[in-house]
């Protein structure tokens, strides 16, 4: 009987969103190591250009590609260089995202008095720099014979979190989609397309890194809070993403679709109890 790695991504091309993010550069390192190439896309140009050097001259294949991921207009741009490059796109990873100040919710601040501005910045960063991208190279994907896409959720979905309101509504709204699109995509294209998400659990970030730390590095009151809730009682390392990552993007997950896939040490089981 032959062995078959279904782990194996040789011969596919991956697109990364917010891959010039400290999650993203472990994204597109894996991606590169399990055969791929891969498109590093973001708005930081000497980052992604950086990245996609380290990954060439290790033999790998890699593209930085400059794009807004809430402006269709450079997500077609990117997809037509990502194509002259590469001929084809096989997946698409959902990294970019994040938050901003004034969709953070202090105790001290009253509930009825939210930025709906702010609120509004986060949700279209998360949901709609989910979305945009899904249309432009999800379609490609599928004029392609199919592929992954898989997005990026949160613990702040699954479990009541203070202050990060913009965030915890922005990655709902990510699950509901992923499920969504998910049965849309079987309905269509049968077990070709599929789409999936990782719901991380408490990373060290520069988005939460003044959160969760000190200058010194030991933790603020959050930090410890953060720790406790979690049983492996500490934050997770951005490599110990790769596996779900690479197990969604390839065929060892083929029969896997609507899924969130918790990597977090058991922060959402543990009842702190």
């Amino acid at each position: 009987m032959e062995n078959v790695n279904l782990f194996d991504l040789s011969g596919k091309v991956i697109v990364v969103t917010g891959g010039t993010g400290v999650l993203g550069e472990s994204f597109v390192k894996a991606i590169s190591a399990a055969g791929a190439s891969v498109a590093i896309l973001g708005r930081n140009k000497e980052t992604a250009e950086l990245r996609a050097k380290e990954i060439n001259d290790k033999g790998g294949k890699a593209l930085a590609v400059i794009a807004d991921v809430l402006d269709e207009a450079s997500l077609t741009k990117a997809k037509e260089e990502i194509l002259t490059a590469f001929g084809k796109i096989d997946g698409l990873v959902n990294g970019a995202g994040g938050n901003m100040p004034g969709a953070v919710v202090d105790p001290s601040a009253s509930v009825f008095t939210l930025d709906i501005d702010a609120l509004t910045k986060v949700m279209n960063l998360n949901l709609f720099g989910t979305i945009l991208p899904t249309q432009i190279f999800g379609e490609e994907i599928a004029k392609n014979g199919g592929g992954s896409i898989v997005n990026i959720s949160s613990m702040a979905s699954q479990r009541s979190i203070t202050k990060v309101l913009g965030y915890t509504v922005a990655k709902c709204a990510i699950d509901g989609y992923t499920k969504w699109f998910a049965v849309e995509m079987a309905n269509r294209y049968g077990d070709k397309m599929r789409m999936n998400a990782i719901a991380p659990g408490f990373f060290l970030t520069e988005q939460n890194r003044t959160l969760l730390t000190k200058e010194d590095g030991t933790y603020t009151d959050r930090g410890n809070l953060v720790v406790k809730q979690t049983p492996f009682s500490r934050f997770g390392t951005p490599q110990e993403l790769e596996g779900a990552l690479i197990w969604l993007l390839s065929d060892a997950s083929k029969f896997v679709t609507g899924s969130v896939v918790n990597v977090d040490g058991g922060f959402a089981v543990f009842s702190g109890v």
